[in-house]
C-alpha cells in the first residue's frame, strides 16, 4: 500500500510500544530531526519523585494507573499537551484516551515500535533500569500486565491496534534508522 504522507509531515509524532522494543531509539532519531521531545514516563517519574518513590517499573505502572483514575484516562496526554512548543515527539502512550486527546490537537500521527519479546528481554536487561523482572519469563508476566486491562489500567494492545505505522525492530540500530528514513 503507498501511502501519500510521511511521518514529518506531522506536528505531533506520538510513539507507543512494548517494552524496550527502541521507543526511545526512534525517539532520538525524530529529536535529531528538529523535533522537541515529552514522555509520558517521565511525567510519572516527576510525580514518583514528589511523593519520595523509587522510579521502578512497578511503581511506574502503578502511579500511572492511579492517575488516570483519579483525574481521567487522558490525564499525561492533557499534562504533555501544557509542555507542547512546535514540532514534537510525544513517547510512552499507553492508553486509547491519551491517543484520543492527542489526535484531537491536530496535525498527530501514531508510530509503535515491537520487537520480538527475547530480544526485548535483552535490552532491557543492558539498559540498567529497574525493570523488576530477572528472567524472560517475568519479563513476559509484567508485559502481560500492561497489554490490556481495561479501564484508566493501561492498554498497550489497544495502542498497538490504533497506530497509524508499526516499525518492527529487530535488528541493529542502523537498520532501525533506515527504516524510519523510509517512513520520512
Amino acid at each position: 500500500m503507498k501511502r501519500d504522507f510521511k511521518v514529518t509531515d506531522h506536528r505531533l509524532i506520538g510513539l507507543t510500544g512494548t517494552n524496550a522494543a527502541g521507543k526511545g531509539e526512534v525517539a532520538a532519531f525524530y529529536r535529531e530531526k528538529g523535533y522537541g521531545y515529552i514522555s509520558l514516563s517521565d511525567l510519572i517519574r516527576e510525580e514518583l519523585k514528589n511523593r519520595s518513590l523509587p522510579a521502578s517499573r512497578e511503581n511506574l505502572i502503578a502511579v500511572g494507573n492511579e492517575l488516570r483514575e483519579n483525574f481521567g484516562p487522558d490525564i499525561l496526554a492533557r499534562r504533555a499537551a501544557a509542555r507542547i512548543s512546535g514540532k514534537t515527539v510525544i513517547d510512552s502512550i499507553r492508553h486509547p484516551a491519551e491517543i484520543e486527546y492527542l489526535r484531537g490537537l491536530g496535525s498527530f500521527i501514531l508510530l509503535a515500535v515491537d520487537a520480538p519479546v527475547e530480544i526485548r528481554f535483552e535490552r532491557a536487561k543492558k539498559r540498567g533500569r529497574d525493570e523488576s523482572a530477572s528472567t524472560l519469563e517475568e519479563f513476559i508476566e509484567q508485559e502481560n500486565r500492561e497489554k490490556g486491562s481495561g479501564g484508566n489500567n493501561q492498554q498497550l494492545d489497544r495502542c498497538l491496534a490504533l497506530a497509524d505505522v508499526v516499525i518492527i525492530n529487530d535488528g541493529t540500530l542502523e537498520e532501525l534508522q533506515q527504516k524510519l528514513e523510509k517512513q520520512g
